[in-house]
């Protein structure tokens, strides 16, 4: 299988601190801002960011975990059945400034079930959506982020993987493959 390296662990960390100089930037003292990650991956992204915010700036800000499994409009369609990830969000979302958190955008299905799930926390001032690689091409829903990594372009036979230490890989990376035919 051939593997091509989109993003290394040193590219990765100054991506993330990128968007941490970005969000303080146009967040100011995050009074009024969430961050969500989405899952299954994005809370790991999500954690960084909060953990790097914490360290630049010296804030807190509310953060939570979103599943939006069985608000996709693809759920039903599958050969299996879906299994949801946990949703952790010990606050209100009405009137406040969200920043969606997740690894990779592909057809943008994740980003638009994410908003029907996160309607049942209240209603957002503004949303916002942040993604470390942004896989240009491949939009089913007209999706595009307010930060991201890097664009890559992709053709549907690809798949972006992205590997992170607290999985067990030996770094953070993110790569792109074939994906396999079974």
């Amino acid at each position: 299988m051939q593997k091509r390296l989109v993003l290394d662990e040193g590219q990765i960390q100054i991506i993330l601190r990128r968007f941490c100089h970005q969000l303080i930037e146009n967040h100011d003292n995050f009074d009024n801002t969430v961050l969500l990650g989405l899952q299954p991956r994005g809370p790991i992204v999500l954690d960084k960011i909060v953990k790097l915010l914490q360290e630049i700036a010296g804030v807190k800000v509310p953060s939570g975990y979103l599943d939006a499994t069985f608000h996709r409009d693809d759920f039903r369609r599958r050969d299996f059945p879906l299994k949801a990830n946990e949703t952790k969000i010990d606050f209100l979302v009405e009137g406040k400034k969200v920043i969606l958190v997740d690894d990779v955008l592909y057809k943008g299905r994740s980003v638009r079930a994410a908003m029907d799930a996160m309607i049942a926390f209240g209603r957002p001032q503004k949303v916002e959506l942040m993604v470390l690689v942004d896989r240009k091409l491949t939009r089913d829903y007209p999706i595009m982020p307010d930060y991201f990594g890097t664009k890559v372009h992709t053709l549907e036979s690809q798949y972006v993987v992205v590997e992170w230490a607290e999985q067990g890989y030996e770094k953070d990376a993110i790569w792109l493959t074939e994906k396999v035919k079974l």
